[in-house]
């Protein structure tokens, strides 16, 4: 007879084979310790923690014991097969009873001094257990603006965004890492000029990404070359008129200097706001661009590994590329993790612990979720798909719209089951007659460490670099760290030299080796290799089937110039896009540092610590970079911000 005990000992038998990096990801920041801060758990244990604590929600929509007992084996199976991963503060938080389950919230900034400083204390209570949040300073009165209660003027949107920072730099997201937030600006705020040009200065405010919210007609006027209004949020009167020309090309020259400011497109954004009527509209995203929310918002996210659906048994033989590449995929399974993920995120948002009770009431009352993918650039590698290429950006697009049919149906599924999320009477769901559970149910994220623990490629980005090297102090040594793909590729081939991998990983391109066959070159395209219409058109194809937004960084060589920058931002918007953001190589005065031998210690700005010491806190394989003022492990994940 089977049973709910030998179900659970029969799938919690599965081995799990994490990589050595993906081990150091998890002892680092996901493992639970004890008192002694010594580790606990092991892979499967992990996520049979997991697992369990977000089936037992099964037993409030009155599910018996042994289906809740399927419903945790089919979760635990498809995370320990890395199929799917749900985001870092499900893994870190989940069957603990304490801290949020979610990783994206929005918060309202309301213009008053009690508004503000419940924005600061939210803030504060959602990154102490691990969340990220967004802010919209557009509703704030301008700087010099009249307080009638004081009888003074205002201090502005930018003096209440460092107070913020101020309060973010005191918190350690979840004790594992610094708070993140990003910032939005309406274009048409009396003080967009001050906003753009704020992190001009780098460092500053270094805990903040900063986006200019802009409109259609705005970038309409753009190209018409005419003026457009300022207006006080207070008042709703308007101040003032710019040539919208002249302030995009302020915004331009912001990302060509240093990356910031990004551009969300707010129309795009408001296109898939399904509950407007009743909420109003969305005017801020979360850290990363990625999910647009309403003020209050929260939204928990997951990403499955499309790679793993490549159908091959071992690394492909052929360097053709895969003409029939349908074929090489196993859209079954895929789809079935794909209801079963969809179902799991469904649950997180019953399971979750909520740092304010105005964050529950909205998380509840539209019940979104992400779920999106990762390993998209390993998967075309193993179909032999450029990145760069038609075919790539064709892949991309039919996999999204397939993940999003799947997921659309299965949260039909689950409405008929439970109901419909609590606001879908005054939705336009209801207007056409769709029960849905969630009212929206896709987001493509970063994945920046989960995406380690399931050792596969980043979100939808292309491979970053196809190796990098790190100086072995104690045996005086250079050690290279090789994509594994490509490692395969070159010994197979019989193109792998010790010349080829210093090239490589100094930031040198296969495509100036004559030793690197002519379709390496085209299946191992990197991010710096790509053109930013390329990165753009990537972007814009993942967008159409996604009903949130893409995380997704348009790179740019160091020699790029304005007019590159300009024209990426005008195509991301003429393609539908409802984000962007740029990086042009070098733009930083700190990015990479790597340590020459062992008298030399590169100067750290701002930090007590030295880097070794730095190291020693991270991993065994510490590979640091510094950026604006923040230390970030490439291997682990690890981070660490200085406090200004």
């Amino acid at each position: 007879m089977t049973t709910i005990a030998s179900l659970t000992d029969t799938i919690g038998a599965i081995p799990i084979t994490l990589s050595s990096q993906a081990e150091v990801v998890a002892k680092k920041r996901y493992f639970l310790k004890n008192d002694s801060n010594e580790v606990v758990e092991d892979a499967p244990a992990m996520f049979r923690r997991v697992a369990d604590a977000i089936a037992s929600v099964e037993k409030q929509y009155g599910k018996l014991d042994i289906d809740v007992s399927l419903t945790s084996n089919e979760f635990y199976t498809i995370m320990s097969n890395l199929d799917f991963v749900p985001n870092s503060p499900t893994l870190m938080n989940a069957g603990t009873k304490q801290g949020t389950l979610s990783a994206c919230f929005v918060l309202p900034l309301e213009d008053s001094m009690e508004g503000i400083m419940k924005a600061a204390h939210d803030t504060a209570m959602v990154q102490k257990f691990g969340g990220g949040t967004g802010f919209a300073l557009s509703n704030l009165r301008p700087k010099g603006d009249r307080i009638k209660t004081t009888h003074g003027i205002s201090c502005g949107p930018i003096e209440v965004l460092k107070t913020l920072s101020r309060v973010s730099s005191m918190i350690t997201q979840g004790g594992k890492r610094d708070g993140a937030n990003m910032a939005v600006m309406d274009i048409h705020h009396p003080d967009i000029l001050e906003f753009i040009n704020c992190k001009a200065v780098e460092g500053e405010i270094h805990n903040f990404n900063i986006s200019v919210g802009v409109t259609d007609d705005f970038m309409k006027a753009v190209k018409a070359g005419t003026n457009y209004p300022l207006i006080n949020p207070r008042t709703k009167e308007i101040v003032e008129e710019l040539d919208a020309r002249d302030v995009f090309s302020k915004i331009v020259y912001g990302a060509w200097r240093n990356g910031e400011p990004g551009m969300i497109f707010l129309d795009a954004v408001n296109r898939d706001n399904h509950v407007s009527d009743t909420y109003g509209r969305m005017i801020a995203t979360n850290p990363c661009g990625e999910q647009p929310l309403l003020g209050n918002e929260s939204c928990n996210l997951g990403s499955i590994n499309v790679a793993n659906f490549f159908t091959e048994t071992q690394f492909s033989d052929s360097s053709e590329p895969s003409l029939n590449w349908r074929e090489s995929l196993d859209w079954s399974e895929l789809g079935k993790v794909v209801k079963i993920a969809t179902r799991f995120l469904d649950n997180v948002i019953d399971a979750n612990y909520y740092a304010t009770p105005e964050i529950e009431a909205m998380t509840k009352a539209t019940r979104k979720i992400g779920l999106g993918v990762m390993g998209f650039a390993d998967l075309l590698i193993r179909l032999r798909i450029g990145y760069d290429t038609e075919s790539g950006r064709h892949v991309g697009k039919t996999i999204m719209g397939f993940i999003r049919d799947v997921a659309d149906k299965e949260s039909e599924k689950i409405a008929e089951e439970r109901g419909a999320f609590p606001a879908w009477d005054t939705s336009d769901y209801a207007e056409s007659g769709q029960k849905i559970r969630n009212a929206c149910r896709l987001t493509v994220a970063p994945t920046g460490t989960i995406s380690m623990l399931a050792d596969t490629s980043s979100g939808v980005e292309p491979t970053f670099a196809l190796a990098w090297k790190k100086m072995n102090i104690l045996e005086g040594e250079t050690l290279y760290y090789v994509n594994k793909y490509f490692q395969r590729d070159a010994e197979k081939y019989s193109f792998y030299s010790d010349s080829l991998m210093d090239h490589i990983s100094n930031g040198g391109s296969i495509k100036d080796r004559s030793d690197v066959p002519g379709w390496v070159k085209e299946v191992y395209t990197t991010a710096m290799d790509i053109s930013p219409e390329a990165h753009v058109g990537m972007q814009a194809a993942f967008q159409d089937a996604c009903d949130s937004g893409i995380s997704k960084t348009i790179n740019f060589a160091n020699d790029a110039t304005l007019e590159d920058v300009y024209t990426a931002y005008m195509l991301a918007w003429e393609s539908a896009c409802k984000g962007i953001t740029v990086y042009r190589s070098g733009s930083r005065d700190k990015e990479v540092l790597v340590k020459a031998d062992s008298d030399s210690q590169p100067v750290l700005q701002g930090f007590e610590a030295t880097y070794d010491e730095l190291e020693e806190a991270c991993c065994d394989n510490a590979f640091l970079i510094e950026e604006s003022g923040c230390v970030t492990c490439k291997s682990c994940g690890w981070s660490k911000c200085h406090i200004a």
